[in-house]
């Protein structure tokens, strides 16, 4: 699967809360070391998991965020603070990334599918709406599909079918297995524009990734990579009938446009906004498309 390698996990950040040998504890709110007041580290389903609630004003259901390859939840503030104050945002750090620690063994989509219904459950949710960029695209159809009852709307950003799709440039992808970009800033800002398209290929080249996620987590990384291997959402698309909104980059290197068409084309209830910007438009392009993620979330059933 082509994937977004946007991060590393957070190697040591946590000890306070983890605790003497890595022992994790399980708060039961509260601002935690990091001074974010919706961030809690809670137990779900015999795994650990560094979650932040940002409550909402309205009453409808939550937004769920999963996010790209090795990021943790920091990565799309951005987009969380242009977005409607009325909707209540719940975002994660799956096992092996930011807080999260590593599991086991690989964790398949659909083992993480499983978490994400077992963190709605602890939070007390019956419903969500999911949104899922890259990576976490992934996972987002693999949750609308297990759990059709239980997802309501779903959105899926700069993604694709997972293994069967039409992938980058074989040269893009192969600065994408490496994590240099993350622990080199020059190296960095050298290849953002190559890697993410978009307005990263002129003016400020600095990727907005570097100063937000720390190199690291290795291991975690990896078994995102196993886990979705050979994973294919391509057989079972016309299954996944919830309303879908599909954001993708009209100069995206990593997951080329054509694959929105590909997903438009195998949802029957989608429709395709193409933006103009590359990979990371969730970010760059925050404002913009908070507003139009809002609309599509508020729209009558």
């Amino acid at each position: 699967m082509t994937v977004d390698v946007v991060g590393g996990a957070w190697e040591g950040a946590f000890d306070d809360a983890l605790g003497p040998a890595g022992a994790v504890g399980t708060p039961t709110g509260g601002t935690t070391a990091r001074g974010r007041p919706g961030e809690r580290l809670l137990t779900v389903r015999g795994h650990r998991l560094r979650i932040d609630v940002r409550p909402g004003t309205g009453d409808g259901p939550p937004l769920l965020l999963a996010n790209g390859i090795g990021a943790p939840l920091e990565i799309l503030d951005p987009f969380v603070a242009d977005l409607d104050p009325a909707i209540t945002v719940i975002r994660f750090d799956v096992p092996g990334v930011g807080g999260s620690p590593c599991p086991a063994v690989p964790l398949p989509y659909q083992v993480h599918a499983w978490l994400v219904g077992g963190l709605l459950d602890a939070l007390g949710h019956d419903r969500a709406d999911i949104l899922g960029i890259s990576w976490g695209g992934g996972l987002a159809q693999q949750f609308a599909f297990q759990n059709p009852r239980r997802c309501r709307r779903l959105v899926l950003v700069a993604t694709a079918t997972g293994s069967v799709m039409v992938p980058g440039r074989p040269a893009v992808l192969a600065k994408m297995l490496s994590p240099r970009r993350y622990r080199d800033p020059d190296y960095a800002r050298r290849v953002a524009g190559e890697l993410y398209g978009g307005s990263l290929r002129s003016g400020n080249r600095e990727s907005p990734l570097r100063t937000a996620v720390p190199a690291g987590g290795r291991r975690g990384y990896l078994y995102q990579l196993l886990g979705s291997a050979g994973w294919t959402s391509l057989p079972w698309l016309p299954f996944i009938r919830q309303p879908t909104l599909i954001l993708a980059g009209d100069d995206d290197p990593i997951v080329p446009l054509v694959n929105a068409s590909v997903l438009r084309r195998g949802l029957p209830n989608a429709r395709l906004e193409v933006y103009p910007d590359g990979h990371l438009g969730l970010i760059t392009r925050s404002a913009e498309l908070a507003g139009v993620v809002a609309d599509f979330l508020s729209a009558p059933d």
